[in-house]
């Protein structure tokens, strides 16, 4: 955002900046950011276990997908997150998160001024980020390429070759601007 000039384009996997089109996981978040008890952070702390990171992965995706999504993603995330320490860091994450919505307007701003050439590839099986929260892109680039894909927020553990083509596709259109001297 600070050197514009440099970006040549941009793509877009399953990252929401706009506040209204939140899915209905970031429900629980919202509440606690809104009130942050600390009942409400012993269920943030709760959250972060073996089987926690196993839903983050596979938990709204259809049963047909979680198959192709390997179980070495929990399985080995886990033993590094499963310290105190580190459990407590990654709480530290989830309550911080709360601040990226401060930054939406600047993001939606950046994209209605300098209007990078973009790919939006999405997996809207996503209680994050649903199909919403990539339409909602088209706000602010309506010129955007827009593909959403049958799958989750793990998009490239399920569709790796189809949103490879197309980013390849895409970028093989995109004109860089050459720096001047």
């Amino acid at each position: 955002m600070r050197a514009p000039e440099r970006v040549a384009a941009l793509v877009v996997q399953n990252g929401d900046i706009y506040e209204d089109e939140l899915g209905p996981k970031y429900g629980a978040l919202k509440e606690y950011w809104a009130n942050p008890t600390p009942e409400g952070r012993a269920r943030l702390w709760e959250a972060v276990t073996e089987e926690g990171l196993r839903e983050e992965f596979v938990g709204e995706v259809d049963d047909r997908l979680v198959e192709k999504i390997s179980p070495d993603l929990w399985k080995l995330s886990w033993p590094l997150l499963s310290s105190p320490r580190r459990r407590e860091i990654m709480v530290g994450l989830m309550e911080g998160l709360r601040e990226n919505l401060d930054w939406f307007p600047r993001y939606q701003e950046y994209l209605r001024k300098h209007r990078p050439p973009t790919l939006i590839a999405w997996g809207p099986q996503d209680g994050y980020m649903p199909e919403g929260a990539a339409r909602a892109y088209l706000r602010d680039l309506p010129e955007a390429e827009l593909h959403l894909l049958d799958g989750g927020h793990w998009l490239l553990e399920t569709h790796l070759e189809e949103v490879v083509a197309l980013v390849r596709d895409f970028l093989s259109q995109v004109h860089v601007r050459q720096p001047s001297h």
